[in-house]
């Protein structure tokens, strides 16, 4: 174990030892059952110190941390000072395994390709207990900040709502405005890289397009094109067309010029070239591009909707239920538009190491 995991190991020992202590002196009776065998559980951890200790005994004791701390929670009524304990004692414990975890993949102990998903689970559900145990353990008003379980209530009590504004935002402004802007973009680039006058021209004013405050652009262009989903499609095709174009025109010059002589020696023509040389050696950049407006476009539609839309879209109910004070339904919305915008990066990240399998950055990934 490293330096780092024997703080952790005292930490999560030390955070279990106090709270079984605690809640054994002050409580008139014993912790709830699921909390009693966690603490019990964390304290007994000490026994590492005798020698060998799996790590997957530590992935045990955190998974039963939290179990615990989410279990108990309705049963403490206030919370006492010993569940905060063995809420940061599960913390410590997952803290604990995934750093184990981590080293133990590095080192061809544990193999990557199966267990490499638990990390970042891991981390999220950790964010979600916490996040529940704090709102609910603190009694913090629902307005302020809801507690998971709400949120995940609402979700499940209005998908109806929800897929409507998904197929409006997402499915129709999102998407669309996603190809036009970054098909644009990169057909500008190739008209910039064939005539230096145009790219002396287009790129300063592209440069100035993207420096256009969003808020400011979405008005205009719902009055152009209306309340509807086009003028959320406008707004998305204005943020992504400038990051395809400057990182297509950067790519297309990627080639070296060994690369180029190589294909003059051949006889090769200007598409020839293009397309055999300098838009292969360009992919990575492009699908830079791709990805950053992968993010970017959920951004404007969302942001766009807040200046006029139907009576449908997650901007338009985020706007509208922060004003009626049903924050659950916001944070609803919020969670389908991270879902969203993480499913589509990782379908572009998927479609780029299929494409790019042969470039020394895919291929270390």
């Amino acid at each position: 174990m490293s330096q780092l995991q024997h703080y952790l190991a005292i930490v999560a020992w030390g955070l279990s030892a106090a709270a079984l202590v605690m809640g054994w002196v002050s409580a008139d009776a014993l912790p709830p059952a699921w909390l009693f065998v966690f603490l019990l559980l964390g304290t007994a951890s000490l026994v590492r110190i005798a020698g060998w200790f799996s790590l997957w005994l530590d992935g045990i004791i955190a998974g039963a941390g939290v179990v615990a701390v989410l279990v108990s929670l309705p049963d403490l009524s206030p919370v006492p000072g010993y569940y905060w304990l063995a809420l940061l004692a599960a913390w410590a414990f997952a803290w604990l395994f995934v750093e184990r975890l981590t080293r133990a993949m590095a080192s061809g102990l544990v193999e990557p390709g199966i267990f490499g998903f638990l990390v970042p689970l891991i981390f999220g559900v950790m964010v979600l207990v916490i996040w529940e145990a704090v709102t609910r353990g603190a009694n913090v008003p629902s307005v302020i900040l809801p507690p998971p379980s709400a949120i995940w209530a609402r979700i499940a009590g209005s998908t109806s709502t929800l897929w409507a504004d998904f197929q409006q935002t997402f499915l129709k402004a999102v998407l669309i405005g996603y190809a036009l802007g970054c098909g644009l973009g990169f057909a500008v680039a190739i008209l910039i890289d064939r005539s230096p006058f145009l790219k002396r021209g287009l790129l300063p004013l592209g440069n100035f397009v993207s420096a256009l405050p969003i808020i400011g652009v979405a008005p205009i262009m719902v009055m152009w094109f209306g309340f509807d989903w086009p003028s959320k499609a406008a707004v998305v095709v204005i943020m992504t067309f400038f990051p395809m174009l400057v990182n297509t025109v950067a790519g297309l010059n990627a080639a070296g010029a060994m690369e180029r002589d190589l294909m003059r020696t051949y006889a090769a023509g200007y598409w020839q070239t293009l397309l055999k040389l300098r838009l292969p050696a360009a992919a990575p950049f492009i699908f830079n591009a791709l990805k950053i407006n992968s993010t970017l476009a959920l951004i404007g539609a969302i942001v766009a909707e807040f200046f006029g839309t139907p009576i449908v879209g997650m901007g338009f109910r985020i706007s509208t239920e922060v004003g009626r004070m049903n924050v659950d339904m916001v944070w609803a919305e919020i969670a389908v538009a991270a879902l969203a915008g993480s499913a589509f990066y990782g379908v572009v990240v998927l479609v780029e190491r299929a494409t790019t399998f042969w470039h020394p950055s895919v291929r270390s990934a």
